[in-house]
């Protein structure tokens, strides 16, 4: 089980958390203009990395905020907690 540090409550069990998917998506600002294929892969394409990526979470059994991790998706490693708004930081790996 993971221990995940929500930003706002501190350490907490993996159950009190829900996954929330890629983080940093930018929603498109011309919808109207966009082609049905562009809106498709704007809902439905994300990365899917072996290694680091950046995720959306949501404390849903605690404080109910949202808020981003940097993950490592073989080892489950979280490498950094950060809030919503704030850039992503910087990793060595």
């Amino acid at each position: 089980m993971l221990l995940i540090s929500c930003p706002h409550c501190g350490p907490r069990a993996e159950i009190e958390f829900a996954y929330g998917h890629e983080a940093h998506i930018a929603r498109p600002t011309d919808q109207e203009k966009l082609t049905d294929a562009e809106w498709a892969d704007y809902l439905f394409m994300r990365k899917n990395p072996k290694g680091v990526h950046y995720e959306r979470w949501v404390h849903a059994r605690g404080c109910r905020r949202w808020f981003n991790v940097a993950r490592h998706t073989v080892t489950h490693e979280i490498l950094a907690v950060y809030r919503m708004g704030d850039p992503p930081p910087a990793l060595d790996r």
